[in-house]
């Protein structure tokens, strides 16, 4: 007893390749939830599966001065406020995203790190959301990222005040 002709299975697969289509790289999406257009951070990003990640270890300010070293660094003026050392944070993960084929549109996540600043005797937290906002909301990126920030008793030198680790994400 035949169940099928040779043209019959063919159909059935096509019909079954084309219902799980959906479901595979091609379809593969982030979708970045805000419930607030104005908030300067997302609520959440959702990365489905068959998506291009990349996690991004925790980046640290350059000095000031490009001609220095971090051995050359004495004092938190050589590295600049919360402010200078976030944009200058965010520009090395641009560079970073840029080499391996990302921008700054396709982070869904950043983690900030802040230390003290010995001017203020505090976190600048007002300080890292100026340097943040040069990056995201901007007409060159008008999207932004889900975000955390953390304020830590120090970072790998004395001189440093904030870190930022991502991910990114973006179709394949």
């Amino acid at each position: 007893m035949r169940l099928f002709t040779g043209t019959r299975i063919s159909a059935l697969a096509l019909a079954a390749t084309a219902m799980l289509a959906p479901f595979g790289a091609a379809q593969a999406q982030v979708t970045k939830i805000q419930s607030n257009p104005q908030a300067l951070i997302l609520d959440a990003a959702d990365v489905k599966a068959g998506t291009d990640v990349i996690f991004l270890s925790g980046q640290l300010a350059s000095p000031i001065d490009p001609v220095k070293t971090f051995a050359d660094v004495k004092s938190v003026d050589d590295l600049g406020d919360t402010k200078t050392q976030t944009i200058s944070v965010l520009t090395k993960i641009k560079g970073i995203l840029a080499a391996q084929g990302y921008t700054m549109a396709d982070l869904v996540k950043l983690t900030l790190f802040v230390a003290a600043d010995p001017k203020l005797g505090h976190m600048d937290f007002a300080g890292a959301n100026e340097g943040f906002k040069q990056f995201f909301k901007t007409a060159e990126n008008p999207t932004t990222v889900a975000r955390s920030t953390f304020q830590v008793a120090a970072l790998a030198g004395p001189y440093f005040l904030i870190e930022i680790e991502g991910i990114a994400a973006k179709k394949k």
